[in-house]
């Protein structure tokens, strides 16, 4: 009932816009805080200045370095928050409903595990240094890792006959802890100790590395994957109804699973190969969101996503405040927030997957 009445009083397209405006908000409160302290007057007149290339904004009786701070360090930093919040929290609502489990995310169903061999596999061998091919070679192994770990999901839960979404969520739990056990040993094998090093504060989620040369190679892929999920609303509100609903309506689920965890699984590996490991991201922003807004799909994909970007932009800001002149894992963060809001939306009585 309090879903239907929100969706009822204030348009959906009003919701977005007033998030948009709240990201915009925060994106400006999270610049001006780190450990550099830049007043919240001259980090408008920065942004304002880079923003209009020079044409407004007077910047000149700044100092360089707090010019540098905010626009080669923390704004593609924010900047890939945004889209990493976006990417995880779509991926979640589309593997929640490919799925029908309220559990689903891409961690659960092993595409996360795959994308951390992958990456953990580049890195030690050097990948992960700061040249310009090391860059890609940690991204392509990213992605190699998800889409091995979707293809093997995908291929176990068709044996045997049609594939369904609780075989679905049995292979990727298996897959997941396979993956995980030869990530684990070939950190445990490996002879590189300042690769072990970046790898274990890599696998608890890092934004970093954030730079401009790399903000493309994100969110390019990310807001095509957005979009087409947006076309496919209805295919997904079936989804949630079964696959026995789904034959009388005239609609395969089976090739629509596949379609959707392979472009889950590409978008997942680009946002592992830059940031790390970030759980709860795509397991509690779908809930909350349907929680609000009921589980129509065309209205809670891009309120997910709005979220999602929002949710990570405070998080971040906290990952770099919370301790003084100390960063911690941005995983850590979104674990210890995650954690007890799932806890709540688990015991609440009033919610209901899929209502």
């Amino acid at each position: 009932m309090f879903a239907l009445k929100y969706q009822r009083k204030i348009p959906i397209g009003l919701w977005v816009i007033f998030f948009l405006f709240i990201i915009a908000m925060s994106v400006v409160i999270s610049v001006s805080n780190g450990q550099a302290n830049i007043s919240f007057f001259d980090v408008i007149q920065i942004l304002i200045h880079k923003i209009s290339h020079g044409m407004f904004g007077d910047i000149k009786g700044l100092p360089m370095s707090s010019v540098n701070i905010i626009w080669f360090i923390r704004m593609p930093r924010i900047l890939l928050a945004i889209f990493v919040g976006l990417g995880l929290a779509l991926c979640g609502t589309v593997m929640q409903a490919v799925v029908q489990n309220p559990l689903a995310d891409p961690y659960i169903l092993g595409v996360s595990s795959g994308s951390s061999l992958g990456a953990t596999f580049a890195i030690l061998v050097g990948f992960g240094s700061s040249s310009i091919v090391s860059q890609f070679g940690l991204g392509i192994g990213a992605f190699m890792g998800a889409m091995i770990a979707t293809i093997a999901v995908l291929t176990l839960s068709s044996i045997g006959g049609r594939m369904t979404s609780v075989k679905l969520v049995l292979s990727g739990s298996v897959v997941s802890s396979f993956l995980i056990a030869i990530s684990n040993l070939v950190v445990y094998l490996a002879a590189n100790s300042e690769g072990i090093k970046n790898v274990q504060f890599w696998l608890m989620g890092s934004l970093a590395s954030a730079s401009w040369s790399k903000l493309a190679l994100v969110i390019l892929p990310v807001l095509v994957v957005f979009v087409f999920f947006l076309t496919q609303s209805r295919v997904l509100n079936v989804m949630l109804l079964g696959d026995e609903a789904a034959i009388t309506l005239g609609i395969s689920l089976g090739r629509y699973r596949q379609l959707y965890m392979a472009l889950t699984a590409l978008v997942t590996g680009l946002l592992v190969a830059n940031s790390g490991m970030i759980g709860f991201v795509g397991l509690i922003i779908p809930h909350i969101v349907r929680g609000l807004f009921g589980s129509d799909h065309k209205v809670i994909l891009p309120l997910t996503a709005v979220c999602g970007a929002l949710f990570m932009v405070w998080a971040d800001l906290v990952s770099r405040v919370l301790i003084r002149d100390v960063e911690l894992p941005i995983g850590i963060i979104t674990a210890m927030i995650g954690a007890p809001l799932f806890i709540y939306i688990i015991v609440k009585k009033g919610y209901s997957f899929g209502s």
